[in-house]
């Protein structure tokens, strides 16, 4: 097991490696010249020069890369170009903030999607089963945006249940929080749940019509029995490499939800970055995202070879 983590680790610091080159390339190809952007078009050439020589910009692209890749190994994401504030602490703030609404949007999906999927497959042809297909494949087509609206529309706005918007940390007033953050967690929960329960779906499906299941099944186990002893830990495997990709899309997809619910997350500090063509902070962001992605990953991985003992031995 020591020799699987190992090289688990090797590969995600290696992708690291790789995103850090490819995003601090990637960022400097694009047009434009950052001071300009911080300083404006009427400012003098010695201002903007100036500038340059303040934030390192004229320096050779390699000497610059290797500074800024190593203030990532001292936990440093550098300065933003526009403000000139310190990107570290407000990265880690706006981070919390997205990671809490991802991982209780996931844990929703994940608490709508397993009993639902489980049932569908059980129920595979019968009226309940199409049901359940049927409206996760209705849901599957819902934009999160749009679905946000919906929410916002029926729980604020007529029904005056819970706010619009706004965020509260928990701990300041963890009522509060509760009740800001429910309609953005629902909005991520329920988009997921309908994509996720029709891969829950598919995964015990292909269990139930497996041999050692009906070997079960002919010992006098009932299916849901059967079910829960034997399928349930096999049909984990493709569950957790949907959920871990899904994880991951929501890191993204939080970037519109936090927009409509004016959550002030890591995806909202992107679409200001990038509006105000901050390089420095899109940047940090991204770098930030893809650490975020292959940690997400990682576990992923590890939680394979913890559920099945063969990957360990394959692996």
């Amino acid at each position: 097991m020591g020799r699987v983590i190992g090289r688990m680790l090797l590969q995600a610091v290696g992708t690291v490696l790789v995103a850090t080159l490819a995003i601090f390339l990637l960022l400097r190809v694009l047009p434009g010249d950052a001071a300009t952007v911080a300083l404006g078009v009427n400012a003098t050439p010695d201002a903007l020069a100036q500038w340059r020589v303040q934030h390192g910009t004229d320096r050779p692209l390699l000497t610059q890369y290797g500074t800024w890749l190593g203030g990532l190994l001292t936990g440093q994401f550098g300065h933003s170009f526009v403000t000139g504030r310190d990107l570290t602490p407000l990265i880690l703030d706006r981070v919390q903030v997205t990671l809490i609404l991802v991982g209780l949007g996931m844990l929703i999906a994940l608490l709508i999607a397993i009993p639902l999927g489980t049932l569908a497959a059980v129920k595979n042809r019968s009226p309940v089963g199409t049901l359940i297909s049927s409206v996760s494949q209705v849901g599957v087509a819902v934009p999160a945006f749009l679905l946000g609206l919906l929410l916002i529309s029926f729980f604020a706005v007529r029904l005056g249940l819970l706010p619009s918007g706004g965020w509260i940390p928990p701990a300041f007033n963890f009522g509060e929080f509760i009740r800001r953050v429910a309609l953005p967690a629902l909005t991520l929960g329920l988009v997921q749940a309908a994509i996720l329960t029709r891969y829950v779906r598919a995964a015990v499906v292909d269990q139930l019509n497996q041999d050692y299941l009906r070997t079960a099944r002919a010992v006098g186990n009932r299916k849901w029995q059967a079910l829960w002893r034997h399928g349930l830990r096999n049909a984990a495997i493709p569950i957790l490499t949907v959920a871990g990709i899904q994880i991951a899309t929501l890191l993204i997809g939080a970037v519109v939800v936090e927009r409509v619910f004016v959550v002030p997350g890591l995806g909202s500090m992107l679409v200001d970055a990038v509006a105000n063509r901050d390089l420095q902070a899109v940047q940090g962001i991204v770098m930030m995202l893809v650490l975020l992605v292959v940690a997400i990953n990682l576990l992923t991985e590890l939680a394979y070879a913890a559920i099945d003992p063969r990957i360990r031995v394959a692996q």
